[in-house]
């Protein structure tokens, strides 16, 4: 406490602590500008600090007439709060605190909610900071070149080893993105397997000339604990023009460069061009138009038949979705499956083309059956096993008549619990087939893993019979493999009297494909029986 004459009225023992002070040091009627010149000899304060700036603060404060506080670094590393009270009559209460563990506690907070915590990398929040930061300050000559970043088959490695394998991949594809830059370039994490890097240039090959790096240094492979692990990284580039201030459009831009390398095969980076957002306005448009679609019920379901190649009947029918739009006609399912895959709106849409086909081949004679395709996301559900004995209750279908196919990348997705699914399907006695088998790369060992009822043979071979003498080897080796597996084998793509004939020869057993129908709709497929009843009646 100091009276009106800034002389020393009152002191304790924990002011001697926090300045490390004797108890002889302080007396009664010391001025205050004598306490700071003992401190700022006895060098207390971070080098630096003068007797007059503390008087100042000090006098600054209680002229302000608040009890403000004045943080005060001392040489030690410790910070102290100094807050001054006036007294009526004059003088002031100086009320001192070590504050050091509170600020230290404060910064890291503050460092938390900017960074991210597995690969301490700034996150999306900083990321803004400093992007508007580099634009709000243009270099003359250079450019700010935003590239979105995002890793290829992370999921893979992710699902196939742990996330314990999954976050320490991450957090060495941070050092090797970091290690690739200069100082000043921003590399950040958006989140999952997205990162973003900043970086000043002169021009866009400086620009694409780093993508290469980057993609070339994140595609090495890593040896993570005895694992060896290989991926990729796809990137999209904007650069900025001489009217950005804000860098929010640069990164929907640039995420949009993004998506078409993804697009084009990965691993690789394209340059945002203005097409790409009128392709993604009318990407979105279509995702809205599919919605109304799927709640409106504008889908029909189309069957292909699968046929016996030694006899040329009719076993079963594939189910196929297609889209009757209004204004552009039937909808190529290769143009919507994979917008209604990525939105997830494929989960509604595959239960109502299961129901629509069940409740259709009720009407068919009993041998045949359907097929009825099942992507990841659908076999990812809980309740799909249930959902699945819940149409087939409601149509009344023999369970031994549904025959779900799936591709490979529904196993490469949770495949346990994928494969626990399917064996549930499976001993109620549905029918499981893989499709597409021979184009993936680990087709084989799941053959391994899951007794499949059915090997659709992708139809990519059947084009090359005739041309390579290698297709028809594979398709020797397929046929064979399911054979000795006790599983039937079905060639896709079946268009003429030779492929049909040439895989027929190697132990085929079904076919598919226009050489003997294109998919029809359901009352086409409803006359076809009926033909096929009336002859066996005569016969």
């Amino acid at each position: 406490m100091f009276d009106a004459d800034r002389r020393l009225l009152v002191w304790n023992k924990r002011y001697l602590e926090i300045f490390g002070l004797e108890a002889d040091q302080l007396h009664v009627g010391m001025s205050q500008r004598q306490i700071i010149e003992i401190l700022v000899d006895l060098g207390r304060y971070a080098a630096g600090t003068t007797v007059d700036a503390l008087s100042e603060g000090t006098r600054t404060s209680l002229i302000e007439g608040q009890a403000t506080s004045i943080l005060r670094e001392l040489a030690d590393g410790r910070t102290v709060s100094a807050t001054h009270r006036a007294m009526s009559g004059g003088g002031w209460v100086a009320t001192f605190e070590d504050v050091t563990e509170r600020r230290r506690n404060e910064d890291r907070i503050t460092y938390m909610a900017r960074h991210d915590a597995l690969t301490d990398l700034p996150n999306r929040m900083a990321l803004h900071e400093f992007g508007n930061g580099m634009l709000g300050q243009p270099m003359p000559g250079r450019s700010l070149a935003v590239l979105c970043l995002d890793l290829d088959r992370f999921k893979l490695v992710n699902d196939g080893f742990g996330h314990a394998v999954g976050d320490q991949l991450l957090r060495c594809v941070a050092q090797r993105l970091q290690r690739e830059v200069r100082e000043g370039t921003t590399v950040a994490r958006m989140g999952g397997d997205e990162f973003v890097v900043l970086h000043r240039v002169k021009d866009l090959k400086a620009a694409e000339a780093l993508a290469r790096r980057l993609i070339a240094s994140v595609s090495a492979p890593y040896e993570l604990d005895g694992l060896r692990v290989e991926i990729g990284m796809s990137a999209g580039i904007v650069l900025s023009g001489e009217m950005d201030r804000d860098v929010t459009q640069l990164l929907q831009n640039a995420d949009l460069a993004l998506y078409q390398a993804k697009s084009d095969g990965r691993g690789t980076f394209r340059v945002f061009e203005p097409q790409m957002d009128e392709s993604a306005r009318a990407r979105l448009n279509l995702e809205r138009e599919l919605r109304e679609a799927l709640t409106n019920e504008r889908f029909e379901v189309h069957y292909q038949p699968l046929v016996k190649l030694s006899s040329n009947d009719v076993t079963g029918v594939e189910a196929l979705v297609r889209w009757r739009h209004a204004e552009r006609g039937l909808v190529s399912p290769a143009v919507f499956i994979p917008i209604a895959e990525e939105t997830g709106l494929i989960v509604p849409l595959g239960e109502w083309v299961l129901r629509r086909a069940c409740e259709d081949a009720k009407r068919w004679p009993a041998h045949v059956g359907v097929a009825v395709n099942v992507s990841a996301h659908q076999l990812r559900q809980r309740n799909f096993a249930t959902m699945v004995f819940s149409i087939l209750s409601e149509s009344g279908l023999d369970p031994s008549r549904l025959e779900l196919e799936i591709t490979e990348s529904v196993l490469l997705e949770e495949t346990d619990a994928n494969l626990e699914t399917l064996h549930v399907l499976r001993s109620f006695g549905i029918r499981i087939a893989m499709d597409d088998f021979g184009t993936g790369y680990s087709s084989i060992s799941y053959l391994r893993r899951f007794p499949f009822d059915k090997i659709k043979i992708d139809r990519s071979f059947v084009r090359e019979i005739g041309e390579k003498p290698e297709a028809a080897a594979i398709i020797r080796a397929i046929i064979g493999l399911g054979q000795s597996l006790n599983m039937t084998t079905l060639v896709e793509g079946i268009e003429t009297d030779i492929q049909r004939n040439a895989v027929l020869s190697e132990g085929a057993h079904e076919m598919q494909g226009f050489l003997f129908s294109p998919p029809r709709p359901a009352q086409e497929v409803d006359a076809l029986f009926k033909v096929e009843h009336s002859k066996n009646k005569v016969a």
